[in-house]
């Protein structure tokens, strides 16, 4: 599993448990059905109007691809981009085919195959741009799928307040305190329910996706940068030490991304 995710899931758990345990007298309270029915489910009916069905599905999938350790590796594609640049090099056809069917990133090999099937410089860049463009839509419209859940959440966790709330009503003429009370308290605990998934589930989920395509999309422009010196003739050297500047050029500006846009408004501090 994902340490963070990890970490973050056990951190999740214990303000949950302060939550139940040190809030309030009775911990049951806060565990309401009905409540929790009217948040999931209109949540998950709202969602199913918004999105076709066969992108709804990819929910469970995309929850587990978050779960997994999905770490990056940039330092294999490059040594095998150096690998096939000097067999390339030695014309060594045979060799780089070879050595081609063994590598597991379907883009890296789709780039080198069109360099040694002759294919121009200017399409296979357009090509390997396209699918690089379909990856970063495709992936930003998954995360977008939850960003939009997370909106969802707490607005049904309104309408189950507003209903419960209605209902008080009709116990404010008894004047029975305990009643209106434990009323208000069900009341309340639909919007308790949507915050939570909202900010502690959806949310989340969102962020990290989009971080994980930011790495990827990292990796698929360093073995465009790759395929792009291997089409002019580059020293497998200098194609290493090249593509070990551009991924910690591209880490250090996701790096600054993150920092948040008051550093971005201060170049004179040193940002780039």
């Amino acid at each position: 599993m994902n340490p963070s995710t990890l970490i973050g899931m056990v951190a999740s758990v214990l303000l949950m448990a302060v939550i139940l345990f040190f809030a309030s007298d009775d911990p049951l309270r806060f565990l309401d059905v009905p409540s929790m029915a009217i948040v999931v489910g209109g949540t998950l009916a709202a969602t199913f109007l918004s999105y076709p069905l066969k992108e709804v599905l990819r929910v469970m999938p995309l929850v587990g691809q978050v779960l997994r350790e999905d770490h990056v590796d940039t330092r294999g594609p490059i040594e095998e981009l150096v690998a096939l640049s000097r067999l390339w090099m030695q014309g060594d056809l045979v060799a780089v085919e070879k050595y081609l069917a063994q590598v597991q990133n379907p883009f890296l090999r789709t780039g080198v195959q069109l360099v040694i099937d002759r294919t121009p410089e200017d399409e296979i860049v357009d090509l390997l741009q396209w699918r690089i463009a379909h990856l970063r839509s495709r992936e930003a419209a998954e995360a977008q799928l939850f960003r939009v859940m997370a909106s969802y959440a707490p607005a049904f966790g309104m309408l189950g307040t507003l209903l419960g709330l209605i209902g008080l009503m009709d116990l404010v003429g008894d004047g029975n305190m305990k009643a209106i009370g434990q009323q208000l308290a069900v009341a309340l605990m639909t919007t308790f329910y949507g915050v939570l998934l909202a900010n502690l589930v959806f949310k989340p989920i969102a962020v990290k996706l989009e971080r994980r395509t930011e790495q990827r999309l990292v990796l698929m422009n360093m073995v465009l940068e790759g395929v792009s010196l291997m089409c002019a003739g580059r020293s497998p050297a200098l194609m290493r030490e090249t593509l070990k500047a551009f991924v910690a050029q591209y880490d250090d500006e996701i790096n600054d991304g993150h920092r948040g846009a008051r550093a971005r408004k201060k170049p004179a501090h040193g940002h780039r």
